[in-house]
């Protein structure tokens, strides 16, 4: 499962699925961890931000990691390939080693670190609450965007974050080229970058990070980092396109040629589709219902339903996802979703 993580995989982040009474709809969401399988992630990302943070004082938590867990080793039972189940760890220290020794029962591989909870927290009161989980569960680190709950984190807690042995693999999500660079040197540096994955959160900037190769380490000969997979909610959506993008950055990268201008064209295209879905006229706050909306056009949920009734698509929102849809029919896998939507909802 490390090799697969550190080869590269596309890993949604796995929204909630809910009725509209807004509890929890099992059924679209099974069909939801089905859809991501079918169209080829590699792996699941459940409990994190896009699953909705409030899940965990409504109680479910548990039930839908478990769920995920059950819907993933149905497919695997069948003969096809692991799949890396990543949970998201979140909350003070002891809550947050309860919620990683869940996962790790549950058969969970890696837990995504959120440090949100620790608010203005210490760099070394930071890394001992990292050590305590890493007890429990191996880590994938997670630099959160700041407009939806992150903090800054400086570049001495990343240098002192990879030291932690079991440290795997980070997600770079700070929507800030400045500090993305904060991640990927501290790596470079540490000696690590042949054990620790570097997979894009950016959803502003995602092919980019996918095929820039990323020389920063001090050593003369040092090879390049490379971001290797996505863990991001806006694969969450339109996953089959993802999983393509993503092949075709991992065999330019191979190549060591000039990047195919039809793959930077892409990339802006897709920086454009994820400002509507995500809301960032707005700070970000339609972010999870735009996702919601995709797939409720797609038949996967029910409705744009979240756990807090007022959240919902900002003003002006939906227009520009109609927008998106409209000027890059490329990018959704509308077809994929209609062959096979009857067969995920079983």
């Amino acid at each position: 499962m490390l090799a697969r993580l550190r080869r590269g995989v596309a890993i949604p982040a796995h929204p909630l699925a809910l009725t509209a009474g807004r509890r929890l709809d099992e059924r679209r969401q099974r069909a939801l961890t089905r859809y991501y399988l079918a169209a080829g992630a590699g792996g699941v990302a459940v409990g994190v931000h896009t699953t909705q943070v409030a899940i965990r004082e409504r109680g479910l938590y548990g039930p839908v990691l478990e769920l995920a867990a059950e819907t993933v080793a149905e497919r695997e039972h069948r003969g096809r390939p692991p799949i890396v189940r990543v949970a998201g760890i979140g909350g003070p220290t002891r809550p947050a080693v309860r919620e990683a020794g869940l996962a790790a029962a549950l058969g969970y591989h890696a837990g995504l670190l959120s440090l949100s909870a620790l608010g203005e927290a210490t760099v070394p009161r930071l890394v001992a609450h990292a050590r305590a989980v890493a007890e429990v569960i191996p880590l994938f680190g997670f630099y959160l965007q700041r407009a939806v709950g992150g903090r800054l984190l400086p570049p001495e807690f990343w240098r002192r974050f990879v030291e932690i042995e079991n440290v795997v693999a980070i997600k770079i999500a700070p929507f800030d080229r400045y500090r993305t660079l904060d991640v990927v040197r501290a790596v470079a540096e540490s000696g690590r970058a042949g054990e620790i994955a570097l997979y894009t959160g950016n959803d502003d900037s995602i092919l980019l990070d996918l095929l820039t190769p990323f020389h920063l380490a001090r050593r003369a000969g040092t090879r390049p980092l490379r971001i290797v997979g996505g863990l991001l909610g806006h694969w969450a959506f339109w996953t089959r396109r993802a999983v393509q993008q993503l092949a075709a950055c991992q065999r330019a990268a191979r190549s060591a040629g000039p990047v195919p201008g039809a793959l930077l064209r892409l990339a802006a295209q897709i920086t454009d589709a994820n400002a509507a879905v995500f809301d960032a006229a707005n700070g970000f706050a339609g972010c999870i219902p735009g996702i919601h909306e995709i797939l409720r056009r797609q038949g996967l949920l029910a409705g744009r339903w979240c756990l807090d009734p007022g959240e919902d698509l900002s003003p002006g929102q939906r227009a520009e996802i109609e927008r998106v849809c409209a000027a890059y029919p490329h990018l959704n896998d509308d077809g994929f979703v209609a062959r096979h939507l009857d067969e995920w909802l079983r």
